[in-house]
């Protein structure tokens, strides 16, 4: 697979993301919606960077089982309750993303939610990727 970020100088510069992502490959993954779920189905972590880092690293388990890796990926949308706090916590977020899937971002969007499927979720995450 070939990604190619793209961040024209007419758009303000990106900062954890890119503005585009030119993909080919053979295999586009599509990932579910992943939440702070421990493998028995039970939301861990009381706060927003406690769940995001359990959210991400589920989503890049998906991913891997798929064959994939984190430069694979081409789009995740963050689903957040909360969107001051979202960004109140973004440096660290950032962080976290940095330590799990490196410095490949893909296209990317945060919408904010009156909820989650779970009501004790604070984020979530999907995406797709694409594979060689």
């Amino acid at each position: 697979m070939t990604a190619e970020r793209v961040n024209p100088p007419a758009l303000s510069p990106p900062a954890g993301f890119s503005h585009a992502v030119v993909a080919t490959g053979s295999r586009l993954v599509f990932l579910a919606g992943q939440t702070a779920l421990d493998a028995g189905g039970e939301v861990v972590g009381d706060t927003l960077p406690d769940q995001f880092t359990r959210a991400l690293a589920n989503l890049l388990t998906a991913l891997r089982a798929a064959g994939g890796a984190p430069a694979d990926l081409a789009r995740v949308t963050v689903y957040a309750t909360d969107v001051a706090a979202y960004r109140a916590h973004a440096r660290e977020l950032g962080r976290i993303w940095r330590e799990l899937a490196g410095r490949d971002y893909p296209a990317m969007a945060v919408v904010g939610v009156v909820r989650l499927w779970d009501e004790r979720a604070l984020v979530e995450l999907d995406g797709f990727a694409l594979l060689p």
